[in-house]
């Protein structure tokens, strides 16, 4: 009797999260796959014809879609070590005896509350506004200008915005895998006479492991699937020069009206991520030290 009290209590609980889940993410998902194997325009007045692969076929000599691989391919390589390296500098420094790191913590933490999109549009002012003025004020030009113009350097901008606001959040995630490394082990290795790096090198880093694993996933994760820094930042400019992934995937549905081709590149991108982040979390596991 208490056992199907227990299963009815749980039942209740889960059944809304189960709800929302198969609503917003399975059945559009399921919906996708439909889509990817129709030529249609996304008016519902308008018929679907079916063609099949067609539409994947078509990715194949797609010169656009192969660009914004690459581009989120950069991106995300670039972004991954960034984020991760200065959110581990980050939490290593407030885990030191400084008095203000509490507020440090709360400093470093805020960008990551701000939503993307106010994020882009913050610093699209500063790129534009405020390092031209720098570049004038203080004679650097050439390191102080309108980054978001040159398509050389806009894609580094939107490295540069998207590791300000994720390095707070993976700074958090280190901070507590610091935190669960016994103090008995620095202690034995201070007592052996380690030096600082060479306890970082033999100690923290490997016991981080489990700490890595989980930001490495987010991180690629986040990286790959980023469109709103994207949008209010750059807008996929100048001259398509940081069209990423999920915004060339917007452009072909919405703006072009290829709702099958859209849906068919959506697919491709979800194997990829699903596969690299997958992988990732296979390997990092593997290394992983118990404690």
């Amino acid at each position: 009797m208490k056992s199907s009290k227990n299963r009815l209590w749980y039942l209740l609980f889960v059944a809304p999260l189960v709800l929302i889940f198969t609503t917003v993410v399975i059945i559009p998902f399921v919906m996708g796959i439909y889509y990817a194997f129709f030529q249609w325009d996304g008016i519902a007045a308008n018929p679907k014809v079916f063609v099949g692969f067609d539409n994947f076929q078509k990715l194949l000599t797609d010169t656009r879609f192969f660009k914004s691989a690459w581009l989120t391919t950069l991106f995300t390589i670039l972004s991954v070590i960034a984020v991760n390296v200065v959110g581990l500098i980050f939490a290593m420094l407030v885990t030191t005896k400084l008095k203000t790191a509490n507020a440090a913590r709360t400093m470093i933490f805020m960008p990551y509350l701000i939503g993307g999109l106010i994020l882009g549009y913050i610093w699209q002012f500063i790129f534009t506004d405020v390092f031209k003025r720098l570049g004038e004020m203080t004679g650097f030009a050439s390191i102080f200008f309108n980054w978001l113009m040159d398509p050389q350097y806009a894609l580094y901008a939107l490295v540069f915005v998207f590791t300000w606001q994720m390095a707070g959040y993976v700074m958090i995630i280190y901070i507590a895998g610091i935190q669960g490394i016994p103090e008995d082990v620095i202690e034995a290795a201070k007592i052996d006479g380690a030096n600082g790096w060479q306890r970082f090198r033999k100690i923290t880093f490997p016991l981080l492991m489990p700490a890595f694993t989980i930001s490495l996933f987010l991180t690629l994760s986040s990286a790959f699937k980023v469109y709103d820094v994207n949008l209010s930042l750059t807008g996929g400019g100048p001259a398509n020069s940081t069209e990423l992934f999920a915004m060339n995937i917007y452009n072909e549905i919405f703006g072009y009206g290829n709702y099958g081709i859209g849906q068919a590149k959506a697919i491709v991108f979800f194997l990829i991520v699903a596969a690299i982040t997958l992988t990732q979390v296979y390997l990092t596991k593997k290394r992983e030290v118990e404690m």
